[in-house]
């Protein structure tokens, strides 16, 4: 068992929906919780400093970028991966599964969008966006090799490596080493891809030594009922905490993977939802008792411009985002949100942010990326409120309409 522990504080009379707390050597961690993605070590243009003003209460960084540049061995001779980039709070890595993934099938195929808002961001030149790309790994069962989107050099991850890896950089949760299924592959292909993860997932377990980690087994099983159902129990029978894994082509898929696992896996396990943040996802996955979330989509948009706005001028139809660039914000003396309470909306107007972004001004990045943080961070201190006090529902039909 993991020194690491979770205790639910409040549960909702008409959903799954509960408030927790996950106990880390770095602190605690209360639940429901967005996780900002720092993949390597910063949350773009977000300094430490302001993820903690805003509230913020873990950050998740990638295995696969951080052994590439600067090394796990420098991390660990700095401190650890919390010391080293002075946030000085629970952190949390992922095993470095879906990077490769994405070096992988993910590049097959071009014209796939897969739900999952995850690093998909490397990026390699095509001869059409409708041709399949060429592999950059090779999956054996031991493991991984792969070619770094650095600079071509050759690596290998195991399932041994990965726990390794994760250990040295030093985070308060860790993920097992998994293989990310397509959602293109058919139910034999699944169910293969699930077997190896399945078998990975033990080896990340036997290897794991350092029990002030706290080590998440992923599930798998693509669109197949049957599969999602047996990586549920396998996982809930192997490991203290669940890590939701999976590319969905749908919101239905998604949500009936997440209730599907919710039902099976004990209710005293943290359950943490990869690669998502979407407003009406984290909803939904809370509703279905979902306790963290984690995604670059704060962080992604802000660099196009693009900013979160809660309601009634956020809703469903705009996904809660509208965009800075927009002519109509040239004399805007507004906040980004009139309902947000982060630094920028305290102190700057659409039209200031609006004219460093038309001028390419890095300022507007680090501005929008602070509040489209805080946004997804307080809606979940927000949403947690509203279950310890019993509204939920209400909150949720306020944000969403339903």
């Amino acid at each position: 068992m993991s020194n690491s522990s979770f205790k639910i504080i409040s549960k909702n009379k008409h959903s799954k929906a509960r408030a927790g707390v996950i106990n880390t050597p770095h602190g605690d961690i209360e639940t429901p919780i967005f996780v900002p993605v720092g993949t390597q070590a910063t949350v773009k243009a977000v300094p430490p400093r302001d993820l903690r003003e805003m509230g913020t209460e873990v950050v998740l960084a990638n295995t696969y970028h951080l052994h590439l540049r600067p090394g796990e061995e420098l991390i660990k001779k700095m401190g650890g991966l919390s010391k080293f980039m002075s946030w000085n709070g629970p952190t949390m890595t992922d095993s470095g599964g879906f990077q490769v993934f994405s070096l992988g099938v993910g590049k097959e195929g071009g014209g796939v969008k897969f739900l999952r808002e995850d690093a998909l961001s490397i990026k390699y030149k095509a001869s059409s966006a409708n041709e399949p790309r060429p592999r950059l790994n090779k999956i054996t069962e031991e493991g991984v090799t792969f070619q770094s989107h650095i600079d071509g050099s050759t690596h290998k991850i195991t399932p041994e490596s990965s726990i390794e890896i994760q250990e040295k950089i030093g985070a308060d949760l860790i993920v097992a080493f998994d293989d990310l299924e397509s959602p293109k592959y058919d139910y034999e292909k699944t169910k293969e891809s699930l077997d190896l993860t399945n078998r990975w997932e033990l080896r990340s377990k036997k290897t794991h030594k350092n029990k002030s980690q706290l080590l998440y087994g992923v599930t798998h099983g693509g669109q197949f009922k049957d599969l999602r159902e047996n990586s549920a129990k396998f996982v809930d029978e192997n490991f203290d905490a669940i890590a939701l894994g999976g590319a969905h082509l749908s919101k239905k898929n998604l949500y009936d993977v997440v209730d599907r696992t919710t039902d099976i896996v004990s209710e005293g396990k943290p359950r943490h939802l990869l690669g998502i943040g979407e407003v009406d996802d984290i909803f939904e996955g809370v509703g279905r008792g979902i306790d963290t979330f984690d995604c670059v989509i704060p962080t992604r948009i802000a660099r196009t411009g693009f900013f979160f706005i809660s309601p009634p001028l956020g809703n469903m139809k705009n996904r809660f985002r509208t965009d800075i660039d927009k002519t109509m914000y040239t004399n805007d003396s507004k906040p980004l949100d009139p309902n947000c309470n982060c630094y920028t909306c305290r102190n700057f107007t659409r039209a200031y942010i609006h004219h460093l972004f038309r001028a390419r001004e890095l300022l507007s990045y680090s501005l929008l990326s602070v509040h489209n943080v805080y946004f997804l961070v307080n809606l979940t201190k927000e949403i947690r409120k509203s279950i310890l006090d019993d509204s939920f529902s209400k909150t949720k039909k306020k944000w969403l309409g339903v």
